[in-house]
């Protein structure tokens, strides 16, 4: 099954994934005030290219200073993000539209500030939470909802959990089950050493598809929502294509995850920074679009390197 990029394809210019908003937003410029008026200005032409396409809530307008602001919009003074559960109008988890675009997850990025950007933008795109250490829900199961509180307005939502003990994934679904999120995703493409390199996982889980599965199945089994694995299409040497359909057979055999995120370049482990693994590893839409043939039964998403519309609306007349 064809499902496309982790790109809004209707505010490309600011909402986009973790490539494209490294390279133009966290490149780190020696000049934080000119970067921080680039960021503003990515916003405005955001809010208008939504507008252009009919997506702009008619709650947004233009304020004297240059920037959008929300009018007559009844919000009460203290009012703190809250578990969806907790509302009788939140919509059901899985009662949405399919996924055709996405926010990807970006550490220090899609927090609740930008998730509710991003849905004011767009009220179908797929929002993802930043990564979420299934240790941190585990050991602060009494603080949850700074780590997993949301407002009902950000559905569809999908958490993603990293981890690589099978315990501690299990209890962090059971936990994280009560927000009613709309699906549940684990992390197994992140090259990052804060990842990789610590706890082994991250992107280094690819090299152990066996453990996936046993992991897939565990998060399946505490929570009521489909469940997804964000991958690459290889790690170090070990990124042939015959690999890949291995690793994702492995998965599909062991649990009832039946969607992967497929970040289309291999990972590095060493000798590339989190920043460089995002465009020195070569492109290979091939290996997408091959798995798409071999297993049709299986939805796949593509990511990496599609930072315009004219990219998504050409890749799916590449499929199979």
């Amino acid at each position: 099954m064809l499902t496309m990029s982790f790109i809004p394809c209707y505010f490309t210019v600011f909402v986009l994934d973790a490539q494209f908003t490294g390279q133009t937003l966290s490149s780190g410029g020696p000049d934080q005030a000119t970067a921080s008026t680039h960021h503003s200005q990515l916003v405005v032409m955001a809010m208008r290219s939504a507008a252009r396409h009919g997506l702009l809530s008619p709650l947004l307008v233009r304020s004297g200073s240059g920037l959008f602001c929300a009018r007559s919009f009844p919000i009460a003074a203290g009012v703190e993000p809250c578990r969806a559960v907790s509302s009788a109008s939140a919509p059901a988890a899985g009662k949405h539209l399919s996924p055709l675009f996405s926010v990807a997850p970006m550490m220090d990025w899609t927090d609740n500030h930008y998730r509710t950007l991003a849905r004011l933008i767009s009220m179908h795109t797929w929002l993802y939470t930043e990564m979420v250490v299934a240790e941190t829900i585990v050991h602060q199961k009494d603080k949850l909802d700074r780590f997993l509180a949301f407002p009902e307005e950000q559905h569809p939502i999908v958490l993603q959990i990293g981890g690589s003990n099978l315990e501690n994934l299990a209890k962090a679904t059971e936990l994280a089950n009560a927000y009613s999120y709309d699906e549940i995703n684990l992390n197994c493409g992140c090259p990052s050493s804060k990842v990789a390199g610590h706890g082994c996982f991250g992107a280094r889980l690819m090299l152990d598809p066996e453990f996936v599965g046993d992991a897939m199945s565990a998060i399946a089994a505490n929570c009521d929502v489909p469940v997804s694995v964000k991958c690459r299409i290889g790690v170090d040497d070990r990124d042939s294509y015959e690999e890949l359909c291995e690793f994702v057979d492995k998965v599909v055999s062991k649990s009832p995850a039946r969607h992967f995120i497929i970040h289309a370049r291999k990972a590095l482990l060493s000798g590339l920074s989190p920043a460089e693994n995002r465009k020195v590893p070569p492109l290979k839409y091939e290996y997408y679009f091959a798995l798409l043939r071999d297993f049709p039964e299986i939805k796949f998403t593509l990511n990496g390197g599609i930072t315009n519309i004219g990219q998504v609306s050409v890749l799916p007349s590449n499929a199979p």
